[in-house]
């Protein structure tokens, strides 16, 4: 290990690969270049936030504020994109590029006294914060890179509630 190894991400995360294709993940995963690609269809994504003004602030207090559909089409559009290209999955059960079949398990509505609890509290609190803020984790890159440094704030906020939730994940029910 190298001083300056702690600037290269490492892919750790394989919990969604089947066991047989692990190490080839990992392996994989973890090639020089691997997350360049990511890395570079983030940069456009954020570039395309910020010429939809999806990251302005004063269009996030329209949405909530019910002032505008500007917003409310956006989101619209995303979800029926999603749902498009979900259903194109089953239907045509597409594979990854590994030949892995897609599989999307159903959500576990159940399991609390409240079917569904956990989704209505869990948006219900990131509804509220991204009223606060003005600003959803996605966009929050987009605008620290727009030269809107304050931002750098709300995102170290986030990755210490991360950190937090990791800590007392154990400690909570699931």
């Amino acid at each position: 290990m190298t001083t300056l190894d702690f600037l290269v991400p490492e892919c750790e995360d394989v919990e969604q690969v089947t066991r047989a294709l692990r190490e080839k993940a990992l392996f994989e995963g973890n090639q020089p270049l691997a997350l360049l690609g990511y890395l570079l269809l983030g940069a456009v994504l954020g570039l395309l936030f910020v010429q939809a003004e999806v990251v302005s602030w004063f269009r996030i207090q329209e949405m909530f504020r019910f002032q505008s559909f500007h917003m409310y089409g956006i989101i619209g559009t995303a979800v029926a994109t999603a749902a498009l290209s979900l259903q194109v999955i089953k239907r045509l059960k597409l594979t990854t590029l590994h030949g892995e079949p897609i599989e999307i398990e159903p959500k576990q509505w159940a399991g609390n006294r409240i079917p569904g609890a956990r989704y209505w509290v869990g948006g219900t609190l990131f509804g509220m914060g991204w009223a606060l803020l003005g600003a959803c984790p996605g966009p929050v890159f987009a605008l620290i890179g727009s030269g809107v440094t304050v931002m750098a704030v709300a995102l170290a906020s986030a990755v210490a509630g991360t950190w937090t939730y990791a800590a007392l994940r154990p400690l909570l029910p699931h």
